[in-house]
């Protein structure tokens, strides 16, 4: 590799850190998804892991969407929009044709009725037409579009004890406009009340237990916004990118609505892995050269966290590498 002054260097690094020097770990599935992957007469992945790492990217220079395999960006903008309002269903997604979650929503159907209803079982493909075909207020849509435990819930109506809906996300932007250089601008993800053994009834999910756990906002004295993220599991060729291109554009707006400066983006990892269906995907990658970064311009017209759409985010300058396929390795539950 050559001009490893290259801020993606960070992240090709990481992935060659991996391939040599991680750990080979078998993964948990649940019977429904061994069966899947028993139908395509496939063995289940494991992933090779390190443990401990972080990388780090200005925000007033460019924006992080890597260049060495395209990165689909506006899967990235509409997941973070529909975070951003606190929805927990899957419809408006499956609306917008971004189809990140599909998996997890149709896997909790499925699981529900192979032991309960075997004969209304259906394919993930019908489940998600269903989806899109009904209307947001069917009954079928509410109860099965619904994850529950996702992070746009967890960031704008965290369940309080007394019966609240806690806007943390909105608490950290008042805060900093008004005491900006407080330390405690946290808006956390994980709530052991929804995960695994720990959720209480009804609250039970087969979607992932908040891979991105928390992150917080931090002033510097001239008034520079920074985010940190911690992330407990990174899936590193597929989910990674996504994160940082995500985190980095929430940094951006909040920035702007706060009419302070976007400075840095952290990036913290605890369990950073490869699934082993990626090895040769990543190998693919690393002969690759980065390309310049984009640009990123928001509408500056924009005040309010929640008056962002899709049509006020300008990408600038991103010519990538061609896109680099690889199947997503579908986990957890319970």
């Amino acid at each position: 590799m050559s001009n490893q002054t290259h801020p993606e260097y960070q992240y090709l690094n990481l992935l060659k850190d991996i391939l040599d020097n991680g750990s080979d770990k078998k993964l948990f599935f649940n019977q429904v998804v061994l069966d899947e992957y028993k139908k395509k007469n496939q063995e289940p992945p494991f992933i090779r892991s390190v443990f401990g790492r972080q990388i780090r990217f200005d925000l007033s220079q460019e924006f992080p969407l890597l260049t060495t395999k395209k990165t689909f960006w506006r899967g990235v903008a509409v997941e973070l929009l529909w975070f951003i309002s606190g929805s927990s269903n899957l419809k408006p997604l499956v609306d917008q044709n971004i189809h990140i979650w599909d998996e997890w929503a149709w896997k909790n159907h499925a699981i529900w009725t192979e032991a309960n209803a075997p004969a209304e079982k259906i394919s993930q493909t019908e489940f998600i037409e269903k989806i899109k075909n009904l209307p947001a207020d069917d009954p079928f849509v509410i109860k099965w579009g619904d994850m529950i435990s996702i992070y746009g819930r967890m960031w704008r109506r965290w369940p309080a004890k007394d019966g609240r809906e806690i806007d943390q996300l909105g608490w950290a932007i008042k805060g900093l406009k008004e005491k900006p250089f407080r330390k405690s601008y946290v808006v956390s993800a994980w709530n052991p009340d929804f995960i695994y053994e720990m959720a209480s009834a009804g609250q039970k999910s087969h979607v992932p237990p908040f891979c991105h756990t928390m992150f917080q906002f931090q002033v510097t004295g001239d008034g520079t916004l920074n985010l940190g993220l911690y992330q407990r599991s990174a899936d590193l060729f597929l989910g990674v990118p996504f994160n940082i291109a995500s985190y980095s554009l929430l940094l951006l707006m909040v920035a702007q609505i706060t009419g302070l400066k976007p400075g840095e983006f952290v990036h913290s990892f605890g369990d950073v892995h490869i699934y082993s269906n990626h090895f040769d995907a990543v190998k693919e990658q690393l002969s690759r050269e980065p390309k310049p970064f984009p640009t990123m311009k928001l509408n500056s017209a924009i005040k309010n966290i929640d008056d962002f759409k899709y049509e006020d985010f300008t990408l600038e300058g991103y010519d990538p590498h061609p896109a680099i396929k690889a199947e997503i390795a579908n986990i957890g539950g319970f």
